[in-house]
């Protein structure tokens, strides 16, 4: 039997990443996913007959740039496109405001709605730009183990030193003011329009089970505008769908060495007296092994895996105790013809769309989930994929791909059966024909993916897109838990690359790479 001296669980993109840097450095890596193909959250597929979307994220916010210069991702055929127009933030009466790269005419469009807004915009940008330079320098690091953390890892925290003599101490101290706060308390100090101050508390409450008024969306705020050179709300389109990106990373992988196995399901870990020595696939066969990285989440890995009594008690109920609560759907619509948005240029439909209209709306559409129930009036962001890549429908026809919040995996007296899910489908036909004139007459087909469908077909643990809920309590040295923070785990040659590790979810590479690095290092010692 061939020998590998590491085994990638996952087919996810940290998972392709932690393969491609750990093979480049020569070592004799196989990747196993249980999928026909890999790509995860980054997949692209066929959801009706002759028509494809990007099955979870439509968009990449960043990807770590170190990941795009080590894996040379280019000359692997990704392709990413920066739309001009990054968001439309639709308003009822027509007067949407369109968020460009460029800000003078995002203040421009801000200024139908208020002459104080547009001139307060671009202060804003800036100040949102500086604090997430605070989180770049944050994310390129490996969390200390506290309360243990000696000279060497004090020492190995001296790059968040650039932004503060950069920006001086005020820097650092608006960063601790922001990252707690909830959304109304950052708008209340810049902007007064309802219809902006709603589009921008999105960015707060994006993928996870929290309200605009919940403590810490400042935090989500920023972690979704790293690297973004403040463009608020920016985005990156992947040539040909999401599924080229991992498309482009499982070629990187595969040009250094590394052999990826697909319909490869782990049946466990195998782990005795508490150090880690392979995996067992469902077909039966043991694959030995010097080191496993998973790229599941923590639960997934430690409970389903390993198994509760092949673990310490004290970590058992850390990992017992994480948060994950999904509470974010997609609905993928077939339709006969483009729509026709009121107020909106053909020219302009290849971008984000989202139906926010005030705080309160979205604090609404979140209530319904704290009572285990779906929103009537969900929070519902959009895209028509096939604008920006044909080949997703026939001739003449579309795709429209919704993300909608709140649709929590935890209901109280009922379940995710075909007739919720339809109710949920149509409460945003509902909620897009406020914008959409006859939507419904233009669907061919659609299909609903629950939080219980992602967790069934992804391998996510309640539906949480970003394998354990982005909070404070969950941030930096203590995601997944204090013991586990430093993508090594508790259990001898078993290490963790996932969402649930630093610094949380997303496309954009970093806790792959992080954890690649780590091992290597570790290995170095």
């Amino acid at each position: 039997m061939e020998h590998y001296d590491i085994i990638v669980v996952g087919g996810g993109v940290n998972s392709l990443i932690t393969a491609a840097v750990l093979g480049q450095s020569g070592k004799k890596v196989l990747l196993v996913e249980a999928q026909e193909q890999v790509g995860g959250l980054a997949s692209t597929t066929e959801f009706a007959a002759g028509y494809k979307c990007n099955l979870v994220n439509d968009v990449v916010k960043w990807v770590d740039p170190r990941v795009m210069k080590i894996l040379d991702l280019g000359s692997y055929g990704l392709e990413l496109t920066s739309p001009d127009i990054v968001r439309i933030a639709l308003d009822i009466n027509g007067q949407h405001i369109l968020f460009h790269r460029n800000a003078d005419q995002t203040a421009t469009s801000i200024s139908t709605h208020s002459k104080q807004d547009a001139k307060a915009w671009k202060g804003f940008t800036e100040y949102i730009n500086n604090l997430t330079k605070f989180l770049e320098k944050l994310y390129e690091l490996t969390p200390p183990k506290l309360p243990d953390i000696g000279l060497k890892e004090a020492l190995s925290l001296r790059s968040m030193l650039s932004p503060v003599i950069k920006q001086g101490t005020r820097g650092l101290v608006n960063f601790m003011r922001v990252a707690p706060m909830m959304m109304p308390e950052l708008m209340d100090e810049w902007f007064e329009s309802e219809l902006l101050r709603g589009a921008l508390s999105t960015a707060g409450i994006h993928h996870i089970t929290q309200g605009p008024f919940s403590a810490a969306t400042g935090l989500n705020l920023l972690h979704q505008h790293v690297y973004a050179k403040g463009v608020f709300h920016n985005v990156h389109l992947v040539k040909g769908g999401t599924g080229n990106l991992a498309g482009a990373l499982r070629k990187s992988a595969q040009s250094s060495g590394v052999k990826i196995r697909t319909n490869a399901k782990v049946k466990s870990i195998d782990v005795a007296n508490y150090i880690c020595s392979g995996v067992t696939l469902t077909k039966g066969e043991s694959l030995a092994t010097e080191k496993v990285v998973s790229g599941l989440d923590p639960r997934n890995t430690f409970i389903n895996l390993i198994g509760a009594v092949k673990l310490n008690p004290r970590f058992h109920t850390q990992i017992r105790n994480l948060k994950f609560r999904g509470s974010a759907a997609r609905v993928h619509f077939a339709l006969n013809s483009l729509p026709e948005i009121n107020g909106v240029a053909k020219h302009n439909m290849g971008t984000v769309f989202s139906v926010a209209p005030s705080i309160s709306y979205l604090e609404k559409a979140y209530d319904a989930s704290k009572y285990g129930q779906i929103s009537e009036n969900p929070y519902v962001e959009f895209t028509l994929p096939s604008v920006i890549n044909p080949g997703f429908a026939p001739y003449g026809k579309h795709v429209l791909s919704a993300t909608v919040q709140y649709a929590p995996y935890h209901l109280r007296g009922q379940s995710w059966t075909k007739g919720l899910k339809d109710q949920l489908k149509n409460n945003v036909v509902r909620v897009l024909e406020n914008y959409i004139p006859n939507f419904s007459t233009l669907i061919e087909a659609a299909v609903v993916l629950s939080p219980v469908d992602l967790e069934e077909k992804l391998g996510l643990t309640e539906g949480n897109l970003n394998h354990g809920e982005m909070t404070l309590d969950q941030f930096f040295f203590m995601r997944p838990t204090m013991s586990s923070a430093q993508y090594k785990s508790p259990i001898e040659n078993l290490y963790l690359c996932g969402p649930g590790t630093h610094p949380g979810g997303g496309l954009h590479g970093t806790n792959g790479f992080n954890a690649a690095h780590e091992i290597l290092k570790r290995q170095r010692r």
